[in-house]
């Protein structure tokens, strides 16, 4: 089964694009198209919907050279985004790829990000999804001391019942 997965889907593959490309007299119901830029975009994020709306004459946007590891190809670069959001002075720096296009696309997702808490606070999407994995990583924390207190309360009551004095038979 496993071995018919990568040649049915290179098929499938193969036939998108053979019915596309080749079949423009045939009616649209047959005919396949690309899929939607809306359903492109919300594969990341799919739980992080309600981020604020970046208005691109409200960005200012700079390519600048970026630090840390890389040597030559980060000194000779410009692929570090810095953007800044004009009303509110928010400014993000990324420089996660040496692609300049996948930077600005990071970029605007942190600006939204950031925008999000600096709108909505303690309310944002951001800042409820980290409590609640703050309280579910202190849950998970406080049932594994209990499990280990568990244990270690057995073994003394073991040590405890086999004393070598107790030869009782």
């Amino acid at each position: 089964m496993s071995s018919l997965l990568p040649f049915t889907s290179r098929m499938l593959g193969v036939s998108r694009w053979f019915m596309w490309r080749t079949a423009p007299g045939l009616p649209p119901l047959f005919r396949l198209t690309p899929p939607a830029p809306s359903w492109v975009v919300a594969v990341g994020k799919k739980d992080l919907l309600d981020l604020p709306v970046l208005l691109e004459d409200e960005l200012e946007e700079q390519f600048v050279r970026g630090s840390g590891p890389g040597g030559q190809a980060t000194n000779k670069t410009s692929n570090c985004v810095v953007l800044k959001h004009v009303p509110t002075g928010i400014v993000v720096k990324c420089h996660q790829t040496r692609s300049v296009d996948i930077n600005r696309k990071r970029a605007r997702d942190i600006m939204r990000e950031k925008l999000d808490v600096a709108y909505k606070g303690e309310l944002s999407e951001l800042m409820v999804k980290k409590k609640e994995s703050v309280l579910r990583k202190q849950e998970k924390r406080k049932r594994a001391n209990e499990n280990l207190e568990r244990k270690r309360l057995f073994k003394e009551a073991l040590v405890a019942d086999t004393k070598p004095g107790d030869d009782t038979v």
